[in-house]
């Protein structure tokens, strides 16, 4: 037993033990154990060799990881065990130092790993637990059949060969985000990923389809602290439509709202405050708008919300609500209530492909017109600049060929994803 996460591993060592397992355990693990009076072999016992480097090198030796490898039906490997005085380990539990949350040379596991994955490959005849959350599964295999299935010691070393994996893919990605590509490569020769599912969806962009969340392990996403406060459970489409209303909405510093539809905008806007762009931005496309996605970039407030309640909508995504607004929302028993905090998007934007990626940097408009030329005859008008300024930013989140009409911080007219930019401002203009 080597674990960094010390969580129920009191309560399972002792339950190993009246079972009549041996525990072998290493520095601060031993320690706990041995603290509430638990028995418990010392590694160093065990290899004849103490810990050295500040306890860089504790586990990595033969009589630990000969005992994790061997082949017992392997009558040359049961020769060599007893030759050299070694004990078969029928169970390695095992969790490693942890690099995402602190990410630092000192905390790259190097014993762990290696344990986890010597006690993986040779999983016909070790068990190898890597998450506190196997402990209960673990133990009532062991009471009820007195030994652990093949079926779960193949499961637990799928679970340990991600669990390095992921390990691995994260300090990866920080040496590489440490060394970035020259400016001339401007993308990396190789991009680690690691996905870890979140949240399973209602279905994907059909019913028929499965459909579920992942996160890159090692990145931040405003999704992992997002709280749902009512509504039902969120589909493919409603996580790709709110993703999109958050990201565009905070392209605005001023009062902002949103309506996103199939992630393209029927509606935008800014204002003075959160309810008057909000019905302003509906105003912009009504039809389109029924059964969207409202994203504010601002407390939603009760007036806000009873304005809302006029029309049905999939989800509503806020930084935070009144308790009068959720009072008010609440009547919309599925409407799907987001609270969540600002996007982190920044990087680069991946879309899959058939057997890989396509990698670009993220579209980042700026609202900033001080470098832009006038081209035409007619000068515009401070007014004109700034609603053109409004309508560049918010042209970044439409599908192209995409046209957007804008007057008064506030879209008029969007035109998205037509085969030519002539039908786009047709769309726009009706």
């Amino acid at each position: 037993l080597s674990v960094y996460d010390k969580t129920g591993i009191v309560e399972f060592a002792r339950e190993l033990h009246s079972l009549g397992w041996q525990l072998l355990s290493s520095g601060g693990t031993a320690n706990a154990l041995a603290d509430v009076g638990i028995p418990v072999t010392d590694v160093a016992a065990v290899t004849g060799f103490p810990a050295i480097l500040g306890h860089r090198v504790v586990t990595l030796h033969p009589a630990v990881h000969g005992g994790l490898l061997a082949d017992v039906d392997d009558p040359s490997h049961r020769d060599d065990l007893a030759a050299h005085g070694i004990e078969p380990i029928a169970l390695a539990v095992v969790n490693l130092y942890p690099f995402e949350s602190n990410p630092s040379i000192d905390l790259i596991d190097v014993g762990g790993p290696a344990m986890v994955r010597a006690a993986a490959k040779n999983h016909r005849h070790v068990a190898v637990v890597t998450e506190p959350a196997q402990y209960g599964e673990v133990l009532s295999e062991l009471r009820r059949d007195g030994a652990i299935s093949p079926a779960t010691r193949h499961a637990l070393a799928a679970r340990a060969f991600a669990h390095t994996a992921r390990y691995d893919a994260a300090v990866a990605a920080w040496f590489a985000a440490a060394n970035p590509a020259p400016v001339e490569e401007q993308l990396p020769e190789r991009i680690t990923l690691q996905l870890e599912r979140e949240a399973t969806l209602r279905y994907g962009e059909n019913p028929h389809q499965h459909g579920a969340r992942y996160r890159v392990v090692g990145e931040r996403s405003w999704w992992s602290s997002a709280k749902q406060l009512g509504g039902k459970e969120m589909s493919y489409l409603n996580v790709y439509d709110a993703d999109a209303a958050w990201s565009l909405v905070h392209r605005f510093t001023e009062p902002a709202a949103v309506v996103i539809k199939h992630a393209n905008p029927c509606g935008v806007a800014i204002a003075s405050d959160i309810e008057t762009a909000y019905r302003r931005a509906h105003e912009c496309d009504p039809v389109s708008a029924f059964g969207g996605i409202v994203g504010l970039n601002r407390t939603m407030t009760a007036a806000t919300a009873e304005a809302l309640g006029e029309v049905f909508t999939e989800v509503v995504i806020a930084p935070d609500f009144e308790p009068q607004a959720l009072e008010v929302l609440a009547r919309k028993k599925n409407l799907r209530i987001l609270q969540a905090s600002a996007p982190l998007r920044d990087g680069r934007s991946l879309r899959s492909i058939d057997g890989g990626v396509i990698v670009q940097d993220h579209d980042t408009p700026s609202p900033d017109t001080s470098g832009w030329r006038v081209v035409s005859r007619v000068q515009p008008t401070a007014a004109q600049l700034r609603d053109a300024a409004f309508a560049w930013v918010m042209c970044a989140a439409v599908s192209s060929n995409g046209i957007v009409l804008a007057k008064d911080s506030c879209a008029v007219g969007i035109g998205a994803g037509q085969q030519n930019r002539v039908d786009a401002a047709r769309i726009a203009c009706t």
